[in-house]
């Protein structure tokens, strides 16, 4: 496999350091909790290998959020990006064919590169509210297409998939004998939509993917799950993780247990805080001069873009952002856009920061424009 570094990853915060940027805005998850925030007592825990599909109890809480799983049908992996990683190692070859959305998070397009498997990219539009083009998917469906690859809620742009597009895709899937993917790891941030079920209830041709990472603020446990009804491929799974882990942290199982036991409470308070911050995001948004979005409905994250009046030196502005105003967003190249795109995170600061690093990105638009 031919890996290459993203973009997105080569840029992070955690790769620069937290410590040079005062506004983050380019995160796409809430804020980060402590050890102490979970009073978890764990010095009896003995640092065992564990069980390979995931702690029972902990398969047990995921599928208890579904009338349909059993947890049979849940895989737990080192975070959604293993997950993914897993899903399209088993399932793409060279000889295979993926449908794949963008913009989209880097490693959904990257690791079928790596395989060397033919890929037909639907790029979503601005000017079409981002929303799924069903005729051009299945325009691009071929003989070999072996996986269709979706996110739902969106990431960059907060966008949701509606429940009509869902029921086309699986439709589409099963007719033609492949698999959906759904990238639900944005899943729990529906702070102004219900919580939908997982799409895998819909058919044992659809995998959905999620992850505790964006909605709890425990990334550094790496934490994350495969939902897929179709019990021969999840054993195919089940292998791949095997040959790449074995089994997962106990310590982190356990804390992502204790964490999704007390999800409704910590979501309840995790919602109001991006409620607030999304209030301070859309008045910007009203009064600013030079960016226009499309407003999120779920995720804490947006995608707007410079209005087609203007124009700025991309590079000379992101880097004065980042060294003059201390302040970070996501460039449009981190999801293979323009860079006149820029993805803005508002769950993750704080609201004075938010606010801050909001007209820092105006005045530094105002300083660079051509």
């Amino acid at each position: 496999m031919n890996y290459t570094r993203m973009p997105i990853e080569i840029e992070s915060p955690e790769e620069i350091g937290y410590s040079t940027i005062k506004y983050n805005l380019a995160e796409s998850s809430v804020r980060d909790i402590s050890l102490r925030d979970l009073d978890l007592q764990l010095t009896d825990l003995v640092l065992s290998y564990g069980h390979h599909r995931g702690h029972p109890e902990l398969l047990e809480c995921i599928a208890s959020e579904s009338a349909v799983f059993l947890p049979t049908d849940v895989l737990v992996c080192s975070g959604a990006a293993t997950a993914l990683f897993i899903v399209s190692t088993t399932l793409l070859s060279p000889n295979d064919h993926l449908v794949v959305i963008r913009p989209n998070y880097g490693t959904n397009l990257e690791t079928p590169r790596a395989i060397g498997c033919s890929m037909s990219i639907i790029d979503l539009s601005f000017d079409n509210q981002f929303e799924l083009d069903m005729d051009q998917i299945r325009r691009s469906i071929q003989p070999n297409t072996r996986l269709i690859s979706i996110t739902t809620p969106h990431n960059p742009t907060g966008t949701v998939v509606s429940e009509v597009l869902l029921n086309e895709l699986v439709d589409l899937a099963e007719a033609h004998g492949c698999y959906l993917l759904v990238d639900e790891t944005y899943r729990y941030l529906n702070f102004q939509t219900p919580l939908l079920p997982y799409v895998a209830e819909k058919s044992p041709n659809v995998i959905s993917v999620c992850s505790l990472s964006k909605a709890f603020g425990v990334p550094g446990i790496r934490i994350g799950w495969i939902i897929c009804r179709d019990k021969n491929i999840m054993h195919r799974f089940l292998a791949a993780k095997e040959q790449i882990m074995i089994t997962n942290s106990v310590i982190d199982e356990q804390i992502a247990l204790r964490v999704l036991q007390e999800r409704e409470i910590r979501l309840h308070d995790t919602h109001q805080i991006i409620h607030a911050n999304f209030t301070i995001i859309r008045q910007f948004f009203a009064e600013t001069s030079y960016l226009e979005w499309v407003a999120p409905t779920a995720g804490v994250v947006c995608f707007p873009r410079l209005k087609p009046d203007f124009k700025i030196d991309s590079e000379a502005f992101y880097r004065a952002l980042y060294e003059q105003y201390q302040t970070l967003v996501g460039p449009g190249h981190w999801f293979e856009q323009d860079n006149v795109y820029m993805r803005i995170g508002f769950g993750y600061p704080t609201a004075d920061e938010l606010e801050t690093g909001l007209r820092n990105v105006e005045h530094c638009l105002a300083a660079h424009l051509i």
